[in-house]
């Protein structure tokens, strides 16, 4: 039979299920792209309650839908913002479910500098609308601060700027946050250290800095991107302490340097910012001390010469005695004729009320009052009587409206009231406790953290001669005994005991001097 003549043609194809089909589509999809970089422009982006993260890449003719799995966003880089340019890394896979194919993206980067700025822009306008770059909110520096907090990484020359400029202008006590000042690290880092020194307790065996300074030297835009992350702005904003940043260099412009107190140009400059020079210091005061005495001088001079003009004005003290004394004279004169007619008015006023002073008005009136007093006496005791019966019947009254039974269930009412209000405190008093007790037992691990003795484990030994801590060459020569404490004991070089491991020291009375991690 001719084949063209075939009434159902292609009726010899094998048949396939529509799972089939979608999972040839998924196996061929993955093996034939697999790993791919796509530069796009993201779209909608959508963070499941799940925890995976959905966005779309797309430019001016299509859109690539893209998964994140929850477990992959640590280590996605950044996440998305609607509007951005990025381009992004990760396998391509097909869903049979829905016949849709996806990029599983698990690394994510911005796409050049340009795009890097238009976000840097994105983010200062959303951080400005909420008032963190006003100048009302931002803290005066102190003008002399007691311990200085700095917040940068351990290897590079920046530490050792700041230190040896606080040593030439004024030393200060400098306590050291080790962080990452670029890549993935950077920012969450940063983050947790100022929060961490805000949430130091002030007056405790860690001193609470007066000022941080966040610093790091200067860089290509993606080097210091990790200081215009939205994280590390927010934690500069909320801080209770100053907060000097000193990223980059002069033509550098971060994020954090718009949130911060005060920026400086470079981390030299912010030392600079931080503490006054010693001795410009000295002399002001030297030189305000002999104005004040200058001032102090002439002052005393002017007022002493005031004084003498006003006591020449003022009239002799005899001139001023000489009217109350004539006063005095013409009142004594007076005093005796007045005291004699005083006298005999009186005499004739008692002798007048003698006269009319009888023996029988007096005891006429006696008798009109005994009357009286009878009378009262009489009507007095019915009245008491009287009074004593209504106190009695009210008495009465009361004595059968009390009830004790009534009396016992209040009592027993108000027992079990009490009871269950001292179940409520005692409840609540111990839950207080194990709060307290929670705390004293982070800070106890925080403290061990910081302590020097975890610095002691990393390799490094603290020097001490007779006594006082060894910073340099000079003072190790001039020190009789040097003792070297490592993580695993200490050990006397010197006069008597070299090599000899030092006995175990008293408790000192005061903590021993701030050491040094460089």
């Amino acid at each position: 039979m001719d084949l063209l003549d075939d009434p159902t043609p292609g009726s010899n194809t094998p048949e396939f299920t529509v799972s089939e089909i979608a999972g040839s589509v998924k196996k061929l999809v993955e093996s034939e792209l697999g790993w791919v970089r796509i530069k796009g422009e993201v779209g909608r982006v959508v963070q499941a309650r799940s925890g995976h993260l959905y966005f779309d890449l797309k430019d001016d003719r299509s859109v690539l839908s893209c998964q994140t799995w929850k477990g992959q966003i640590p280590s996605l880089g950044m996440i998305p913002e609607e509007g951005s340019e990025v381009i992004a890394e990760g396998k391509m896979t097909a869903s049979g479910f829905q016949s849709k194919f996806a990029l599983n993206a698990q690394r994510i980067a911005i796409a050049g500098e340009g795009a890097l700025m238009a976000m840097l822009e994105k983010r200062k306008k959303a951080l400005a609308s909420e008032g963190l770059f006003d100048e009302g909110r931002k803290k005066p520096l102190p003008y002399l601060p007691e311990v200085i907090g700095v917040v940068t990484s351990l290897q590079g020359v920046v530490i050792r700027d700041i230190m040896h400029r606080l040593r030439d202008r004024f030393p200060r006590k400098v306590l050291v946050w080790p962080v990452a000042v670029q890549g993935k690290a950077c920012a969450p880092e940063v983050a947790r250290a100022i929060e961490g020194f805000n949430a130091l307790t002030p007056g405790g065996a860690l001193p609470r800095p007066d000022l941080i300074i966040v610093a790091r030297g200067g860089g290509s835009v993606e080097d210091l991107w990790g200081f215009n992350e939205e994280i590390v702005a927010r934690a500069a904003a909320a801080s209770d302490i100053p907060l000097i940043s000193a990223v980059g260099h002069e033509t550098d412009t971060t994020l954090i340097d718009f949130v911060s107190d005060k920026r400086a140009p470079t981390p030299t400059a912010a030392a600079e910012l931080a503490v006054p020079v010693r001795h410009e210091l000295a002399a002001w005061l030297d030189t305000q001390e002999a104005r004040m005495s200058v001032l102090l001088s002439q002052g005393l001079t002017r007022r002493t010469q005031r004084l003498r003009d006003v006591a020449r004005a003022l009239p002799r003290a005899d001139a001023l005695l000489d009217g109350p004394r004539q006063r005095l004279d013409r009142a004594a004169e007076k005093l005796e004729p007045a005291l004699i007619a005083g006298v005999q008015r009186r005499r004739v006023r008692l002798a007048d009320v003698a006269g009319s002073l009888r023996p029988a008005t007096l005891r006429t009136r006696v008798q009109n009052d005994r009357r009286r007093l009878d009378d009262l006496a009489g009507r007095l005791r019915p009245a008491l009587d009287r009074c004593v019966l209504r106190k009695r019947d009210r008495l009465e009254g009361h004595i059968k409206s009390f009830r004790p039974e009534l009396l016992g269930k209040d009592i027993d009412r108000e027992a079990k009231r009490l009871n269950d209000i001292w179940q409520r405190m005692h409840a609540a008093d111990k839950r207080a406790m194990d709060k307290r007790k929670e705390r004293i037992t982070s800070l106890g691990r925080t403290l061990a953290t910081l302590g020097y003795t975890e610095t002691l484990a990393r390799g490094f030994a603290v020097v001490r001669g007779d006594g006082n801590v060894v910073t340099g060459k000079a003072q190790a020569k001039k020190a009789g005994t040097l003792e070297i404490e490592f993580a695993d004991g200490k050990l006397v070089v010197g006069a008597g005991g070299a090599g000899k491991p030092a006995k175990k020291p008293s408790k000192p009375d005061t903590p021993p001097e701030q050491g040094t991690l460089l």
